[in-house]
């Protein structure tokens, strides 16, 4: 392998970069995909967390929005993504917010009971109305060379422009909805795994709603069949049929502007020589490669994989356990908790009663749980925390880990109508179904700087016109991964935008 040359080395096999790998081997470009790790597929895997329960958990990424069909179909993937009949659901008090996509009827007379008329819910029709609107101009550009930002307002239009990329959205929330529950609902699509105050001039809050929204034209939140592991399988299988040669168990150690790449296996040491090289990796991890320096971002989540014997049974008597936590189920996401759990953080405390939304996979994808499992009534269950910084892990990580799991689950109970852990399915030796991930454990099991699942904050979608947004400061290097402008999510754009910058 020593100093073999290739038109394209990519570090790392996360799913941005078997994108990226894909298009360039079907192009007829030799490619090399070095993987630090013994598998593919970065965060978008899928797992057995519990040994002897025959459960395949998305472990950390876990549903797909920012997927393009337009990648799908390039690369002739088999991969189902189901849309949810239910968007979410919002206890409050003894009742709740049931947002149902196949019953417009059920959705108003929930709203009306909730906020006690009809005003909240012809708001929430105007709001969302627009950013399908945003999302239906904006997502086809998402693989084009980057417009520059007036290009992007007058596609926009005037309010929409104003509403989501100039003002906070926080202030704009606060102006449009007068329900706590209802402003709570919209902000949480702008705070997931973004630290941020959503009436911050940063628009840090802004840029995290707008990819919430925009998802392939349409918003949607898709659950893929089989787990986040066949995704990346997927696009494994078209990497390799197309020619690509993808090595694990090899960790890049050293990257040279020149070209060449040093990485380490079970043989020893090795350089290969790239006309590109396509980083897939954080760009403070590219950073500490070229021997330079980088901020480290700063992660703020709280990730909590269970395994159900049973769901748990809801304050609301009308509500069918099944519907509420088919979609998003929110707990404790009211605008003004998610205010105070964000001022506590800041502070350096874990949150009191931390925000956190919970979702059930099994219940639109059966197939994740083995035939013993499906019979008894087992389900699956995924919550990710808000408000979780990076630096509440940093002293203590093992204890702040289990401080704030039990915080999270208190907070899960609080809205409940029993405990959460009276649900949990017990392995064979004897352990709950529950494993909890913080921004330290991704920092030390996936390689992410400060543990941010978005490599770092996310960007504005338009830029230099011309540019793809992967352009590093180094002629033959490029972004292909969730660092680059218009990276986050599990979407393949980087990897497309890489790949095409190259080939163009």
């Amino acid at each position: 392998m020593s100093r073999s040359r290739h038109d394209a080395v990519i570090i790392g096999g996360g799913h941005n970069g078997l994108v990226a790998a894909a298009y360039l081997a079907r192009a007829g470009r030799k490619v090399l995909v070095l993987e630090r790790l013994g598998h593919v597929g970065g965060l978008a895997v899928s797992a057995q967390a519990f040994p002897g329960v025959d459960a395949r958990l998305s472990r950390y990424s876990y549903l797909v929005s920012l997927l393009p069909a337009k990648v799908v179909a390039d690369l002739g993937i088999k991969v189902e993504l189901r849309r949810r009949r239910y968007a979410s659901y919002t206890p409050a008090g003894d009742t709740g917010l049931l947002v149902d996509n196949g019953d417009a009827g059920r959705t108003a007379a929930s709203f009306a009971r909730v906020t006690g008329g009809t005003a909240e819910l012809e708001a929430w029709r105007r709001f969302y109305a627009m950013t399908a609107d945003v999302a239906e101009r904006v997502a086809p550009t998402l693989l084009e060379p980057l417009m520059d930002r007036a290009a992007m307002r007058d596609l926009v239009g005037g309010q929409a422009w104003r509403e989501l990329f100039e003002r906070p959205i926080g202030e704009v929330v606060d102006e449009r909805f007068a329900d706590d529950t209802v402003r709570g609902v919209v902000l949480t699509d702008a705070l997931i795994g973004t630290f941020a105050d959503p009436c911050d001039q940063g628009l840090l809050a802004n840029r995290c709603l707008l990819y919430h929204v925009i998802g392939d034209g349409t918003g949607d939140w898709n659950v893929p069949v089989g787990g986040m592991g066949a995704v990346s399988g997927a696009l494994a299988g078209a990497a390799r049929a197309a020619g690509a040669e993808i090595l694990t168990g090899a960790e890049v150690v050293a990257v040279d502007p020149s070209g060449e790449v040093t990485f380490r296996d079970a043989d020893g040491e090795h350089t290969v020589r790239g006309e590109r090289i396509l980083a897939n990796v954080p760009p403070a991890v590219l950073g500490r490669l070229l021997g330079a320096g980088e901020p480290a971002p700063e992660g703020a989540q709280l990730k909590v994989n269970m395994v159900l014997s049973r769901l748990p049974r809801l304050r609301d008597p009308d509500v069918d356990p099944v519907a509420a936590f088919s979609g998003t189920f929110h707990i404790n996401e009211g605008r003004d908790q998610l205010a105070r759990a964000y001022a506590e953080a800041a502070a350096g405390r874990i949150p009191e009663l931390p925000p956190a939304e919970v979702y059930c996979h099994s219940l639109t994808d059966p197939s994740i749980l083995g035939a013993g499992l499906r019979d008894a009534g087992a389900q699956t269950m995924t919550l990710f925390g808000l408000h979780m910084p990076a630096r509440l892990f940093r002293e203590d990580p093992a204890g702040a880990r289990e401080a704030a799991l039990r915080a999270t689950l208190a907070s899960v109970d609080r809205v409940l109508a029993e405990p959460i852990e009276d649900c949990l399915l017990r392995a064979p030796d004897g352990r709950p179904c529950l494993e909890a991930k913080t921004p330290v454990d991704l920092e030390n099991e996936a390689g992410l700087p400060g543990g941010h699942i978005f490599h770092r904050d996310l960007s504005w979608p338009f830029g230099e016109p011309g540019k793809w947004g992967v352009e590093t400061a180094f002629e033959r290097i490029l972004l292909c991964g969730a660092g680059a402008r218009r990276g986050g999510g599990v979407s393949g754009i980087p990897g497309h935008n890489a790949a095409m910058a190259l080939l163009s």
